[in-house]
């Protein structure tokens, strides 16, 4: 009988042992709370239904810090849809995975988004006025106590900074004036008047309100004569979700903060919250040109974002005010603005980082729609894929506005 030959390096009693990978199962509590916490934040809805660790790691306190511990995040638009109370849960887009997303919106039916900072969003119920502040990630919510009785019209909500600051603009626009919440104390500061600034009266008329006779009323409302002789008001109509809406600027600490917002006649207004101080800025366009208009704050500046129709054609523009004149910063192409030609379509927009997010709606039945990404600095633009409701009748979804916010789980109301 042969003998076997003998092994070498110490015959069959050497074995080889592969060497698997860690996984996630064997990773000490705090690497793991790191790991989640880098996870996409619409992963956040599924960590608690993995297994049992990782549903006591996404509640800890340990992994809040570590969420805390990511420098930023791309940022999530809620959409708002003309039924937006008939949507439940609300709507998400995703800037980072380029997909849709569902968040939490507050609690109850009537509420509607006003305002965001960092990871909140403002709530405003339309009967009583009643604010709520809400984090769309997690569901937590804070209904703010009611601002000191005010006679005066609400003509923005202003929201920023971190910790967050709200402040209301009231009044008419030759008289206005702020309330601001502080939620370290949890109470409203009584209502103090703005100064308008002594510069910031418009052009004069004959410069940019064209040929055409007109005068204008105490609320900045301008009226004029058409070529066929009649009186025509330019009395802006906004969306109800973006009625009361505003831009802020401002430095990282919330120092510095500025509010823009539109005045019922389409006019941008400046309103310098920390020196208590306004300006009513130049047109765009004269009055009369029929527009749609709305303001967005994005990497520290505000843009004004116009579309209007000229020479059979449609153009969506985006303007910056620099040294007492409006500049141009994007254009869309003229391929895509075209199709919004003589559909009277309306004009909202949010910023965020460098982008703006621009909604167009015609608000008429099969009229053209859509919802786009500018990237004001390269001048790119892009169109959001179609929202089809899964939960509906599988219809694509038409959004009238958005506001930003960063999703964080760890940011508290």
């Amino acid at each position: 009988m042969a003998a076997s030959a003998p092994t070498s390096g110490g015959g069959s009693k050497k074995r080889k042992h592969e060497q698997s990978a860690p996984d996630l199962g064997q990773l000490h509590e705090d690497m793991l709370e790191r790991v989640l916490a880098r996870l996409p934040p619409a992963s956040f809805f599924r960590l608690r239904g993995v297994c049992r660790r990782w549903r006591d790691a996404a509640g800890s306190p340990a992994f809040l810090a570590a969420c805390a511990s990511v420098p930023a995040r791309d940022p999530w638009f809620l959409m708002l849809s003309e039924r937006q109370e008939e949507r439940r849960p609300p709507i998400a887009f995703d800037a980072a995975e380029g997909t849709w997303a569902r968040c939490r919106g507050a609690p109850g039916l009537g509420p509607v988004p006003v305002a965001a900072a960092g990871g909140l969003v403002l709530y405003r119920a339309p009967d009583t006025g009643a604010l709520t502040v809400a984090n769309p990630l997690t569901g937590a919510s804070r209904a703010l106590p009611p601002p000191p009785p005010a006679a005066a019209t609400l003509q923005a909500v202003a929201m920023y900074g971190s910790p967050y600051r709200v402040v209301l603009i009231l009044g008419k626009l030759t008289d206005l004036s702020m309330s601001a919440f502080d939620p370290s104390t949890n109470a409203w500061a009584d209502a103090v008047p703005l100064s308008r600034k002594p510069d910031a009266s418009p052009a004069p008329r004959g410069e940019n309100e064209g040929d055409n006779e007109n005068d204008e009323d105490d609320d900045g409302t301008v009226f004029f004569l058409s070529k066929s002789g009649a009186v025509m008001a330019s009395t802006t109509q906004r969306s109800p979700s973006r009625e009361h809406s505003s831009a802020v600027t401002c430095r990282p600490d919330g120092s510095d903060a500025v509010a823009y917002f539109l005045s019922s006649s389409g006019a941008v207004v400046s309103c310098d919250l920390a020196r208590r101080a306004y300006a009513e800025l130049p047109r765009v366009l004269p009055a009369h040109a029929e527009h749609s208009i709305d303001v967005a704050a994005c990497g520290g500046r505000a843009y004004a974002v116009v579309l209007t129709e000229y020479l059979d054609t449609a153009s969506l523009r985006v303007w910056e005010f620099l040294e007492g004149a409006w500049t141009q910063a994007a254009a869309m192409p003229p391929a895509m603005s075209h199709g919004f030609y003589g559909a009277k379509a309306d004009v909202n927009c949010v910023g965020h980082g460098g982008r703006i997010m621009v909604c167009v709606s015609s608000g008429e039945e099969g009229g053209p729609n859509g919802c786009f990404l500018c990237d004001v600095g390269s001048n790119r633009w892009e169109e959001l894929p179609r929202c089809v409701d899964a939960d509906g009748d599988g219809a694509a979804a038409d959004f009238v506005a958005a506001f930003s916010f960063e999703p964080r789980m760890e940011v508290a109301v």
